[in-house]
Order: structure tokens, then sequence, then C-alpha cells
């Protein structure tokens, strides 16, 4: 079971540890994705912007020089007596524009900029052998086409524009308002909605650009190239990172983690009940073969007797003598009565723990019922040459009580520190007043008990371990019986014990006016 429970603690981590490994990558994906597209719109833009001012400039462009190149393609064909001349011409015309034309802020640089115009012409002629004069002079069909080449000069113009605005400051370039607006924009397109914080960086040296809560954190900073040069090489970073970016991650698989939570700990509750009801069966075990022995022990000296008893009234020497039957009718008696109150005993903890004890209480003075519990063991104590001491210093001591019971709690605590005196018994009976209770303090000086004993004692049936020597008998069920007769009287009861020194039972009681 254990083994078992480690090994679904350990795939759900590892599966989790997973999801939320994946979940990162996606991130960092659409992250990578959305700086990508905002660097490229940037560029293009800017790109777009200052073209289309190069386009409007048609009386500030200066011819610098010019270059026609042409391709002209010769095809016969014998057949059909019919000959294709193909032409394609390409004329570039250069400039030198000034940087202020379009605004970029640097005077003293130009940018060559080019002019590119293509045109072409298919031409059919018939009759192959006549002279070439001839055939230029009578063209079955002509077709002519011409035109700008716009996408030529728009590289054209890039390039030089590359090369030039590299020189221009960054923040003259972009605003912070741009990127944000573009950024924001792209990543709710995406589906992240948190904030987020950006920066350009120069060559890891921070620029104008940035908002104002970045930190340049290299685990979690996010960063790809903008503003790249004529060589497709860039100085520049664009860089964000996000406050909340752990707490997004985790929310997408939130639930699936609660739940395997939820699930894990309801195979841990059940699997620490399943092992705690095993030691308590383990340990009831052992407690009921405990008390069977201790009660087989407390009924083999009666029964013992009683038929040593019986077997001595038989014998005819024995039963002429009257004071003697008298005598060995008065040990079964006393013997039978031992064996009752033991089965008395068990039987009224059984009823305590049903709720079916009536316990109905009066007033009575708690001074009274001590003498009254006294009374019943001195015999006991004189017989072992012990004393039993009252020390009534409580002037209050009317308490709401059940006579009977109550006093058989005295009786039981007086009986326990008279058992566990391996000498003569020495108790102390102390009584006082604290605001509006009482408290009955009973202290020996016997064997007492460890502390791990003392916090066990109430318990049905628990006695302290003392090896394979009995030389004190019970049951364990006195003190049980004392803490719920007392706790049924809204008191409470503790114990202070150490080895070898006694110990001392206080009872605290509430007093009646």
């Amino acid at each position: 079971m254990s083994l078992s429970l480690i090994g679904i603690i350990s795939i759900q981590a590892y599966y989790i540890n997973n999801s939320v490994e994946n979940e990162k990558e996606r991130f960092r994906f659409i992250v990578k994705g959305a700086l990508s597209y905002v660097s490229n719109t940037i560029e293009d833009n800017e790109s777009e912007k200052y073209f289309s001012k190069y386009l409007s400039l048609d009386k500030e462009k200066k011819v610098d020089e010019d270059a026609v190149s042409q391709l002209l393609i010769y095809q016969k064909n014998n057949s059909t007596k019919e000959m294709l001349i193909y032409s394609s011409n390409i004329f570039e015309e250069n400039y030198k524009l000034s940087s202020s034309l379009l605004d970029i802020g640097l005077d003293l640089d130009s940018i060559s900029a080019k002019n590119i115009i293509s045109s072409s012409s298919t031409e059919i002629y018939s009759n192959i052998d006549l002279s070439e004069k001839d055939i230029l002079q009578n063209p079955i069909s002509k077709i002519v086409r011409s035109g700008s080449m716009d996408e030529a000069q728009r590289l054209s113009f890039e390039r030089s524009f590359k090369e030039i605005s590299k020189r221009t400051p960054v923040h003259k370039r972009v605003s912070e308002e741009e990127i944000r607006k573009l950024l924001s924009n792209k990543l709710k397109k995406e589906g992240i909605g948190i904030d987020f914080e950006f920066a350009i960086y120069d060559n890891d040296l921070a620029t104008k650009v940035r908002s104002d809560g970045f930190e340049n954190n290299l685990t979690s900073t996010y960063k790809v190239p903008i503003f790249y040069d004529e060589n497709n090489q860039s100085l520049y970073k664009l860089l964000v990172n996000f406050p909340d970016d752990r707490k997004y991650i985790l929310s997408s698989i939130i639930g699936m983690i609660l739940l395997s939570i939820v699930f894990t700990s309801i195979i841990i509750i059940a699997y620490s009940s399943a092992l705690y009801q095993l030691l308590k069966q383990r340990k009831i075990s052992e407690i009921k073969t405990d008390f069977i022995n201790n009660m087989t022990h407390e009924f083999k000296t009666p029964i013992a007797t009683i038929n040593l008893a019986l077997d001595a009234i038989k014998n005819p020497t024995v039963i002429e003598n009257k004071e003697r039957i008298i005598r060995y009718l008065s040990m079964i008696k006393e013997e039978n009565k031992r064996m009752h109150a033991q089965v008395e005993n068990v039987l009224r903890i059984s009823k305590l723990e049903k709720n079916e004890l009536n316990i109905s209480k009066d007033r009575v003075d708690l001074h009274d019922l001590v003498d009254d519990a006294i009374t019943h063991v001195s015999l006991l104590v004189e017989n072992r040459h012990g004393y039993i001491k009252t020390f009534f210093e409580a002037d209050k001591s009317s308490i709401l009580a059940n006579e009977t019971h109550f006093t058989n709690v005295i009786v039981n605590i007086l009986d326990n520190a008279i058992k566990y005196s391996p000498d003569a018994p020495k108790i102390e009976v102390y009584t006082e007043n604290v605001g509006t209770n009482i408290l009955l303090k009973i202290k020996d000086h016997g064997s007492g008990m460890s502390k791990a004993a003392s916090k066990r004692v109430f318990e049905k049936f628990y006695r302290e371990h003392t090896g394979n020597i009995h030389n004190v008998k019970g049951h364990g069920l006195g003190l049980a019986y004392v803490k719920r007769i007392v706790e049924d009287h809204q008191g409470h009861v503790s114990v202070e014990s150490e080895k070898e020194k006694g110990s001392t039972f206080t009872i605290k009681l509430p007093l009646i006016s």
C-alpha cells in the first residue's frame, strides 16, 4: 500500500510538472511570436512611411547616372517560316537624396536611390528568307509592355535607408506607445491578457525606449532583434517580461492540479484511515487478551478458595463442627461477593459507554463523601500499617452529585493509591476553594508512573506495562470509570506523577450555592 501510494503521488507530481513545463513552452512560443511580429511591423511601418515620401519626391530627383540593360532572343520556326524576336530592357536612374528631404534627421548624409523602369516587346515576322531590313519593316504582330519596377525600387531604397537610419537614435525611430499598442493587441489575440513591461536595449545597454516598471531579469525576459541594418544584423533588442507570468501559466492548469490534489488527498486519507484501523484493531486485540488474562487471574483465586471451602465442608470431621462450617460459608460468601464486584465493575463501565447508566444528582457535601470513602478502605490501610490524613481547607464544599457513584470515584482513587504503594500506604487528602470551584487532591507516596502512562491512565483497559510481573491486580477499568463519572458531573480530573515519588490525582468540581 505504501509503495503504491508513493508511486501514485510520484506519477501525479511528474505529470503536473510536465504540464507546467509544456504550458511554459507554449507561453514562450506565443510571446516570441508576438515579439517577432511587433519587430517586423515596426520596421515595415518605418520603411513604408519613408518609401512613400520617396515616391512623392519627383521634383527633387536629380539623376546622378543611368544604365541600360538589354536582352534579345531570336527564335526561328522552320515549319511555319516565322521568326520570333523577344527583347527585354531595364533602365536604371541613380539618385542621391539628402536625408533632410525624408525628415530622417541626419543632414550630412545622403540616400542612394534608383528609379528602375522595364520594357519588353515580342515581334513575329514571316518569310525568314527576306533580308533583316525587310523583316524589321514587316512584323506580323508586335506586343510591347513597359512600366516601373516598384519592388526593385523598394528593395534598393530599403537597403540604402537601413544603411543610414542605423545611425539615428532609436527613440526617434519608434515610440513607447507604438510598441505597447502593437504588443498588447497581438498578445490579446493569442489569449494572453496579463500586464507586461518592455524595453529596447542597445548592446545590453538600456535606451530611452522602455516602460516604467521594466527590469532586465535574465531568467524571465524574452527578447528578439529589432531594426536590422543593410547586412541583416541588428544591434538592438526588443525585450519584454511579465510580472505575473507564473500565475498565468498555473491558472491554465490549476483545475487539473486541484483535482489531482483532491483525489490524491482522498487516497492518502483512506490509506491513513486503513492503517490507523489496522493498528487500532491490533491494540484492541492486545487489550482484549490482557483483559481476559486479568479477569481469569481475578476469578481464579476466589473460585479456588470456594472449591477448597466446599471440599472442607464435605469432610466428615468438619461437618460436625458448626463453627468451622460457618467460617467456610463466610469465606464462600466473601469470595462470591468479590467475584460479583468484579462483574459489576465491568457492567458498570459498559453501561457508561452506552449512556444507559441513570445518574440522579442531589446536593451533597464533598467532605462527607470523602469521609465515607475513607471508611470503605480504612481496614486495608490499617492492615498494611499505613494512614490516610485529611486536610479540609475548603470553606464551601456543597456540590451537585450522585452520592453512590461519587463515593465510588473516591474509593477507586484511594484503592489505587493503596495498591501501588509497595510499603505502608501514606495518603493525604486535600480540599480547597478556587473561585466557584472546589479542588479535591488525593496524594500518595507510592511507586508513581511514567509521563507516558500518566497521559493514558484514564483510558479504558489501560494498565502500565510491568513486564511479566503481576504484583498488582486490576483490569484497567477503575480510572476510566472515575473519568466518566467526573465528566458527567461537569468536572475535570487529572494526575501528576513521577516514578518512585508517588502520584497526585486532582478533581475539579463546580460548587453550588
